[in-house]
């Protein structure tokens, strides 16, 4: 079974991808493309999984680059293959033939790219990391790779929609303590829970940061269970465990 490759057009001339479940090795709640070390699922079955990913991308299975994250807002630049995973939630860099990589099951995959400058990026945004800074120290560490804001291009992959997003008033507090204005981003659920919008917050993020183009693929992990894994249903649903989508991006040599 082929693998099931989101591709962005505004990244177009960049090697790049966000992968669907389609097409993996693994069985039972992980059926499919989990590429996540970090799951229950057998650490074979997910190497599995990841070389087909290197093999789309046509890199060496060593040039697959990911970093263990904590939903921090700390940016690795990345200059050789990894042979450990250091703790961070964002990768840059400006070596051909490196593949950088973000692992997800609601939280937002952010690709960057500038095309001009030969620099490229991988975030992983979830709520937290986004209203901290990964995003904007991501367009940082590029910055001094040689990128420019109003020359990149960042997507947002398959994320967690506002409609199936639903937080509590505590979740609301901490972003209204931040910016008041972060109340653009909530519409009201059932009594006193709030539904939040993570990828219109991403966009607004990136925008306000000056880069040239920035979008998302409008594609809800929750709401499409044979194609994207899903931290949320798999809590709904009292699953052990849940799969991780990967997407990546990569510099052609």
């Amino acid at each position: 079974m082929s693998l099931d490759i989101i591709k962005d057009d505004r990244l177009a001339g960049i090697p790049h991808g966000f992968f669907g479940r389609t097409g993996g090795a693994s069985s039972g709640i992980f059926q499919g493309l989990n590429c996540g070390f970090g799951s229950s699922d057998q650490h074979d079955t997910v190497a599995i999984n990841r070389a087909r990913v290197s093999a789309a991308l046509n890199i060496p299975a060593d040039h697959l680059c990911g970093v263990h994250q904590i939903h921090s807002a700390d940016v690795l630049t990345v200059t050789t293959p990894l042979s450990e995973k250091p703790k961070a939630d964002a990768l840059v860099t400006n070596v051909p033939g490196l593949a950088l990589s973000v692992l997800s099951a609601d939280c937002q995959p952010v690709l960057f790219a500038d095309h001009r400058a030969g620099v490229i990026g991988a975030a992983h945004a979830g709520w937290k990391g986004a209203l901290y800074g990964v995003l904007e120290n991501t367009l940082i560490a590029m910055e001094a790779l040689g990128a420019t804001r109003e020359n990149t291009t960042a997507v947002i992959g398959p994320c967690i929609s506002q409609k199936a997003y639903e937080v509590g008033p505590e979740f609301l507090e901490t972003f209204m303590d931040e910016d008041p204005a972060y109340a653009q981003f909530f519409a009201q659920g059932l009594l006193d829970r709030v539904q939040f919008d993570l990828p219109g917050f991403g966009v607004d993020c990136l925008r306000r940061a000056g880069v040239g183009q920035a979008g998302w693929t409008r594609h809800c992990t929750y709401s499409d269970p044979d194609r994207f894994f899903s931290y949320r249903r798999s809590v709904h649903n009292r699953d052990p465990d849940y799969g991780r989508l990967i997407a990546a991006i990569t510099l052609p040599n």
